[in-house]
């Protein structure tokens, strides 16, 4: 108890008739790394939220360095010493980088007038400490996923915190800046600070961490010290039963061609970027952050314009003007943002799933087909396993897991030819991932064709028929990985030579 710097007793917390936290006993001590994990919707996010002073807590109690103390506001906690990296990005895209890492505590003169040219050295800083190269002044608008949740970690960091919660940290970063990250972290508890670290990445918790708490369905159900467990008796805990086909077989059936793109360009992001595709085939795109994956495909649909290069769609050849344009043709891409680009969180699960493919849904008259609206949407959920009992319940209100089930499924709804999805299991846990990439690969038993461009190797090598290669915006390598599965080293190697 004396060497507690945050204890939690006995938190109960509801959102109307939903009772997300049971009795929650939960402590970090000073100077450890405490994993926390569980499935979505257990409530990992509810319970930071409430040590944050985002949420407030029904019932219990909040102790920090033995003290009891009560945060009405995030402000509170902050000042207290305790910084949140959050998993949905909390970031102003119309802000700079520096302006975002000092919002609400801006460095102003004795007139009141900010100092914007010591917040840009001192943001300056904090990215050297982290060792990563990214410009004050540039407007977070204007990165990357991944460049965001970076400058997410460095707001954290310049708050110098006793306590720093990071929750999904890695899941837009690229195995390098993972590997920085740690060392960061490592460096962190040396000088004192502790952390709280949530992550759906087994092989991560394990890495980092001194303990690791398992919630489930809102009770705290298991605490040990990382060296005393294993792999198999946390996901045990967590999902309440043995995960043993996280990756299914590869495909048997591989078709015609259905996509071939030849020499496509785009000033300053790609270039000569070749591949084809066929039916029945799932192909990854690996490479680290930046090497052009995400920026073929957007252009691919006509999100972004392409410079050069042919595409040809069933031997047909193709250019499409917009995203709209592509989805009438059978292309649809599953954006890896899924809170600003995916989906409409303000609307309903129902809403969501049928947005991609309305014209189904509305009739010559313009009217709504509210039965078949019903009955599809409720078959989409069945299969995605979507957990809420109410379709009509706003997106918002869902687990990060159920979001990311919900975008999936409205993308399965129009029936492509052909599906690319980005990131398609980032930010979820073990048991959804395991139902996400066994839909995938029965979408491709089916005859989809799926492009599939994800940071985490093991999924690329696990799931993917053959795996394209990037780096620098050109792909280096096509490699065949359907029947003796790839070594992590051989991919690794095209991505970074």
């Amino acid at each position: 108890m004396v060497n507690d710097i945050l204890r939690v007793v006995d938190i109960d917390k509801s959102f109307d008739e939903n009772n997300v936290l049971k009795k929650i006993n939960f402590s970090v001590e000073r100077g450890e790394i405490h994993a926390l994990i569980g499935e979505n919707g257990a409530g990992k996010t509810t319970l930071m939220r409430i040590i944050g002073g985002i949420i407030p807590v029904d019932n219990g109690e909040l102790y920090l360095n033995g003290e009891k103390v009560v945060f009405h506001n995030p402000i509170q906690a902050m000042h207290a010493g305790i910084s949140i990296v959050h998993q949905e990005l909390s970031l102003s895209p119309n802000l700079s980088v520096a302006q975002n890492i000092y919002l609400r505590r801006e460095i102003t003169n004795s007139f009141g007038f900010i100092k914007h040219n010591e917040m840009r050295n001192e943001a300056k800083k904090v990215f050297d400490k982290i060792g990563i190269n990214i410009d004050p002044d540039r407007m977070v608008g204007q990165l990357s996923v991944g460049m965001r949740q970076i400058v997410e970690i460095a707001k954290a960091i310049a708050l110098g915190p006793q306590i720093m919660i990071m929750d999904e940290p890695t899941s837009s970063l690229s195995e390098n800046e993972t590997r920085m990250l740690f060392e960061l972290i490592r460096g962190l508890v040396k000088s004192g600070i502790s952390i709280v670290y949530i992550s759906h990445k087994i092989s991560e918790i394990f890495d980092i961490s001194d303990r690791i708490s398992v919630l489930r369905d809102g009770h705290l159900i298991y605490t040990k010290k990382t060296s005393e467990t294993n792999s198999n008796e946390v996901i045990q805990n967590m999902v309440g039963r043995e995960i043993t086909n996280l990756y299914p077989e590869k495909s048997s059936i591989v078709g015609e061609t259905v996509l071939e793109c030849k020499n496509l360009g785009r000033f300053g992001f790609f270039n000569n970027v070749s591949f084809i595709l066929k039916k029945g085939e799932m192909l990854g795109f690996y490479g680290l952050v930046g090497s052009g994956r995400t920026e073929v495909a957007k252009a691919l649909i006509g999100s972004d314009k392409l410079t050069s290069g042919e595409i040809f769609l069933t031997g047909k050849k193709v250019r499409f003007k917009t995203p709209r344009d592509a989805i009438k043709n059978g292309v649809c891409y599953l954006t890896e943002d899924r809170k600003v680009l995916g989906l409409f969180t303000t609307f309903s699960i129902c809403k969501n799933l049928i947005s991609a493919n309305l014209d189904k849904f509305i009739t010559k008259m313009g009217f709504l087909k509210n039965k078949v609206i019903k009955e599809e949407s409720l078959a989409l959920s069945e299969q995605m396993t979507i957990f809420s009992t109410n379709n009509e319940l706003k997106v918002i209100n869902l687990s990060g897991g159920n979001q990311q089930k919900v975008l999936l499924a409205k993308w399965i709804c129009p029936n492509p030819k052909v599906l690319i999805v980005d990131e398609p299991t980032r930010g979820v846990d073990v048991g959804a991932k395991a139902l996400i990439h066994n839909k995938l690969r029965e979408l491709t038993n089916q005859g989809m064709a799926i492009i599939m461009i994800t940071s985490e190797l093991p999924e690329c090598i696990g799931l993917s028929d053959r795996i394209a290669v990037f780096k620098d915006g050109q792909i280096t390598a096509v490699l065949e990985n359907s029947k003796v599965e790839l070594k992590q080293n051989e991919v690794i190697r095209h991505a970074i030579k």
